[in-house]
């Protein structure tokens, strides 16, 4: 079995929808289809596809292993690209989002460089903290924090963010101290909606996860809004740590709780997969790729 061609007759499956619609894309008959997605799953020793006679479904492994063929398969293009001599710059429109505070504060600076470097491209740079659907919004690049549920998209890890809760320390000398999760309960808090779990805070102790509820003067979808009130002394906030970085680093807000801080959320680059790849699209990828990783791993 040539464990390349199965990957791509996986990748056409699940593109496809179907076996057969896979075998008539890859100019092949359906019993070679079939016989190549038995034997891929028998390398593998698990169930990739579960398959009735009306339609497919990808199991869970499926969704991990389809994540990571179409990674190599972009790997593979992309040292094709490189090598060749016929390598051409980048023309065309690109469209990119990014939450609005994330985007604003390091995606946007980055376009800018990036456009300054290619004279010939155009970029819609899209900030929303809705999660935008990339197919249905013509989007070519997504710059995304947190969990991934769509396994038809290529993402790179560019770094990580932590959650942290904070508040002024005007804020905190007028409160009693806090030594534990459920402290919280009597204390004014400042929900951001667009991070918190309805009006719950999830805190980590080990294995155990403590699920606070919090209340305050003020629920808000905006993180400026809420940030500028926690900044006003009203209540304690919860924030991803890039959000409130100057504002940690200047004294003007102090972290509580620490001990207690949910894993780190992943910000990754999300795109296409390999085959649908122009080459403005794979330029910008690499290059913000590498400009993000050296502005988060300082």
């Amino acid at each position: 079995m040539n464990k390349l061609t199965a990957m791509q007759v996986f990748m056409q499956i699940i593109d496809s929808g179907s076996l057969t619609k896979a075998a008539n894309e890859l100019n092949t008959s359906l019993p070679t289809v079939v016989r190549t997605l038995a034997a891929l799953e028998e390398h593998l020793k698990i169930r990739l596809i579960n398959r009735t006679t009306r339609k497919i479904t990808i199991t869970e492994e499926g969704k991990r292993y389809l994540q990571r063929c179409r990674t190599i398969q972009y790997e593979i293009e992309q040292s094709e690209l490189e090598i060749s001599a016929n390598q051409q710059a980048p023309t065309g429109k690109l469209k990119i989002t990014a939450s609005v505070m994330y985007g604003s504060t390091y995606v946007a600076p980055l376009v800018a460089k990036f456009l300054q470097k290619h004279k010939q491209v155009t970029i819609e740079l899209v900030l929303s903290d809705q999660n935008i659907n990339l197919v249905e919004q013509g989007i070519d690049v997504a710059i995304r924090i947190g969990p991934l549920s769509d396994s038809n998209m290529i993402a790179k890890k560019v770094g990580s963010v932590s959650r942290v809760i904070c508040a002024t320390p005007t804020f905190l000398n007028k409160i009693n101290a806090i030594k534990q999760p459920k402290d919280l309960t009597n204390i004014p808090c400042i929900l951001f909606t667009g991070l918190s779990h309805g009006n719950n805070w999830h805190l980590h102790q080990g294995d155990k996860i403590h699920s606070i509820p919090v209340k305050g003067p003020l629920s808000c979808n905006n993180i400026t809004s809420a940030l500028n009130v926690v900044k006003e002394s009203l209540g304690l906030g919860m924030f991803l740590s890039y959000q409130v970085e100057q504002e940690l680093e200047k004294g003007e807000l102090l972290t509580v709780l620490a001990e207690f801080e949910p894993p780190p959320l992943d910000v990754n680059i999300v795109y296409s997969h390999a085959k649908l790849m122009s080459t403005r699209v794979r330029y910008f990828v690499d290059w913000v790729t590498h400009e993000l990783r050296n502005q988060m791993s300082k």
